[in-house]
């Protein structure tokens, strides 16, 4: 057994191997199930939504793919280089909208990752709190592949293929038997970068239709990274240095990676062609007007999703003084310190529940409730 098996785990997050499933019969752990995870299962229904139903949604909603930005143009990277100088206004629209389309894929390539690994860690979490929890965000996950499939279909008929980095990144977690991998990969990395998404697609977006997509996806969300945050709280504190090292070292591995390969030129040359561009002279311009000084400054804005990503690997401990010096290249390290646990999405997640609360005519509260408490709850 390798080192990485042998990793420390609270008990709520104990595993077994995939195909073990007399492990889930032993009648002692019926009896043994943690209350680490109640209050998130139980909000469960406070923010229910069906992306098939009108009620919540409707794809419907026109928009004029030819004449309107479905984001405005600073938004758009290439848009900030001398790709600008190249393409009339009708092309800069195709473009924007394009790369919308491409981050729309991503998005659903990613909620698709995050149905199969939750499945996944049903048949691996020994603890029956845990193993409920995990089977609620998987029935989550797939009504949001459901909800960005048809907003795909709705605007441009079918999505992009998955950039390959992602799609390294989502078969490494997916398929490996290590829950801290799976958790770290998916609830943290994964979710964090999700979350600034969202955040920013629900405040930037001139479409209505896709602001509201997002807001529904984030009241799960926000759970989702609190499984994570759970975890987090419950293991990091009590890893031996070995252990938080190699979890740390793999997360600044993959954030490096995101960071700069994530949404790289030569991905979208199909985009790039259509114009009449040539990928890697757009990647020269983009390297050229793209410093790492230019970096930094977007890096401040609090929906950026690196910004959020970083702060999400920063609460949970798993950057420490060994590692903090590479992510303040990019951000300021002692201004994430200084703030709360609070992510960025939670007061849009918490606004779209109470609004689901009423749609579903539910009294309660406990899923804001579940959101504001603590993660060790």
């Amino acid at each position: 057994m390798s080192s990485n098996e042998k990793m420390t785990v609270d008990s709520a997050y104990e595993a077994v191997a995939p195909d073990d499933f007399p492990a889930m019969m032993d009648v002692d752990r019926y009896g043994t199930r943690s209350s680490a995870f109640d209050k998130i299962i139980s909000a469960t229904h406070d923010h229910f939504w069906d992306p098939l139903d009108d009620k919540y949604i409707d794809y419907g909603q026109p928009f004029d793919l030819e004449r309107e930005l479905l984001m405005p143009s600073d938004f758009n990277m290439e848009l900030k280089t001398a790709v600008s100088d190249k393409l009339d206004e009708k092309q800069k629209i195709y473009l924007v909208n394009e790369n919308v389309r491409w981050t729309m894929s991503s998005i659903l390539h990613g909620e698709q990752g995050a149905l199969a690994l939750s499945a996944s860690l049903c048949h691996i979490l020994k603890d029956p709190g845990a193993q409920e929890y995990a089977a609620n965000q998987t029935r989550e996950e797939a009504r949001h592949v459901t909800g960005f499939a048809k907003y795909i279909q709705a605007r441009w008929g079918k999505p992009t293929a998955c950039g390959v980095v992602l799609e390294q990144l989502l078969n490494e977690i997916v398929a490996s038997p290590l829950v801290w991998k799976k958790l770290v990969g998916m609830q943290m990395i994964v979710e964090g970068l999700a979350m600034g998404t969202f955040a920013t697609f629900y405040a930037k977006t001139n479409d209505p239709l896709l602001r509201r997509l997002m807001q529904l996806v984030m009241t799960d969300e926000a759970f989702h990274h609190k499984f994570g945050k759970i975890w987090a709280d419950r293991t990091v504190p009590r890893l031996p240095e070995s252990e938080r090292e190699l979890i740390e070292d793999w997360a600044l591995e993959v954030f490096m990676t995101l960071m700069r390969n994530s949404s790289g030129p030569e991905q979208k040359k199909e985009i790039y062609e259509r114009l009449g561009l040539d990928w890697r002279w757009v990647q020269g311009a983009l390297a050229e007007a793209l410093t790492d000084r230019n970096m930094r400054s977007d890096l401040q804005e609090s929906t950026n999703v690196f910004r959020v990503l970083i702060k999400t690997l920063l609460k949970a401990g798993i950057i420490t003084e060994r590692t903090a010096p590479k992510y303040a290249a990019y951000v300021d390290m002692q201004e994430l310190y200084g703030e709360g646990d609070r992510m960025v999405g939670d007061d849009i997640a918490e606004e779209g529940i109470k609004y689901l609360q009423e749609l579903n005519g539910a009294g309660g509260g406990n899923a804001v409730f579940a959101l504001g408490g603590t993660a060790a709850e």
